[in-house]
C-alpha cells in the first residue's frame, strides 16, 4: 500500500512563542504573522487579535489575500500578533478576568449556566501584559509602526477593547470591537465613560474606532445592538471618528468571519 507521511498543516509565514506576563503568574500563547513584502520606511501597521486561539488563522489569510491587491482592496500589510493561551481549544476561561474590570458579582448578569461566573476583573493587568510585556517584544523583533497599531476584540474581547479605549485612549490609534458585552457591567462602564468624556473636553483624541454586531444578535435580552449603536453615538459626540457596522443574517459567532474583512480595511486607513 502506498502511503504519504502526515504532517500538521502550518499557516505560511507565521510564528508563535509563549510570552510570561510580569503581572500575573501566568503565560500567553502568542502567535505572529509579518508580512512578505519589505516595511514602509516607518514600519509596518500593528493589528493586536484578542482571542487568538479562535480567530489569528482567519485574520492572517484574509490579511495574506486581500494585502496583496492593496490597490483594489485598500487592505495594506500589517504585522498580525494574536494573543492566546496555551490551550487546544477555540477560547480559554481565562479571558472573563483578563477582559473585565473588577465587579462584583451583584453587578453582572446572570450566568447562561446559572452557576457563578468564572474568575473576572483581571483587564488592569492584561493591559499593563500587552503594553508593557508585549508591545516592547514586537517593537524589538520587527520594524513596527508605532503611530499604526489597532487591538481587535470581540464579545468579552470587544469590551476590553472599548474599556481600553476608555481608559487609555492613546495606546491604540484604531479600536475594533465586534459584539461588545457591555452588558457584563454597564454601571461601570458608564463610569469609565464619563471619566473619558471629562479628558475629551480638556483634549483631542485622534482616535478610529469601530463597533460591530450581527444583526440577528438584537434578539438577546443582553441588549446588544442597541447598547452597541447608542456606544457609537456617544463616542461621536465625544470627537471620536466612529464608524457602527450591523452585518446582515449574522449572529454572535459568525459574524467574526465578515467582521475580519471589515476589520482589516479599516485599520489600513489609520
Amino acid at each position: 500500500m502506498n502511503t504519504t507521511e502526515r504532517k500538521e498543516v502550518v499557516i505560511v509565514g507565521a510564528e508563535q512563542k509563549q510570552v510570561k506576563s510580569r503581572f500575573e503568574a501566568k503565560e500567553y500563547q502568542i502567535f505572529v504573522s509579518k508580512p512578505s513584502s519589505e516595511p514602509p520606511e516607518n514600519g509596518y501597521p500593528i493589528i493586536y487579535v484578542l482571542d487568538a486561539n479562535s480567530i489569528f488563522g482567519t485574520v492572517v489569510e484574509a490579511m495574506r489575500l486581500q494585502s496583496g491587491r492593496s490597490e483594489k482592496t485598500g487592505v495594506v500589510p500589517a504585522i498580525i500578533v494574536g494573543i492566546g493561551y496555551p490551550v487546544d481549544t477555540p477560547f480559554s476561561v481565562e479571558r472573563y478576568y483578563d477582559f473585565t474590570f473588577p465587579s462584583t458579582n451583584e453587578e453582572l448578569p446572570l450566568s447562561p449556566s446559572g452557576r457563578a461566573w468564572p474568575k473576572h476583573g483581571g483587564a488592569e493587568n492584561f493591559l499593563r501584559f500587552i503594553e508593557e510585556d508585549l508591545k516592547p517584544i514586537m517593537h524589538r523583533d520587527f520594524h513596527v509602526d508605532q503611530n499604526k497599531q489597532t487591538i481587535f476584540g470581540h464579545s468579552l474581547g470587544g469590551l476590553f477593547v472599548l474599556s481600553t479605549l476608555l481608559v487609555k485612549p492613546h495606546t491604540f490609534q484604531t479600536y475594533i470591537a465586534g459584539s461588545p458585552s457591555i452588558h457584563w457591567n454597564k454601571r461601570l462602564f458608564s463610569q469609565l465613560e464619563e471619566q473619558f468624556q471629562e479628558k475629551a473636553r480638556k483634549e483631542k483624541i485622534n482616535v478610529n474606532v469601530l463597533i460591530s454586531v450581527g444583526e440577528l444578535e438584537k434578539h438577546h435580552k443582553s441588549g446588544m445592538n442597541d447598547n452597541a449603536f447608542q456606544c457609537s453615538n456617544r463616542f461621536k459626540k465625544y470627537g471620536l471618528h466612529v464608524e457602527f457596522k450591523e452585518f446582515e443574517d449574522e449572529g454572535h459567532l459568525s459574524v467574526l468571519l465578515p467582521l475580519v474583512n471589515k476589520a482589516i480595511r479599516f485599520s489600513s486607513v489609520v
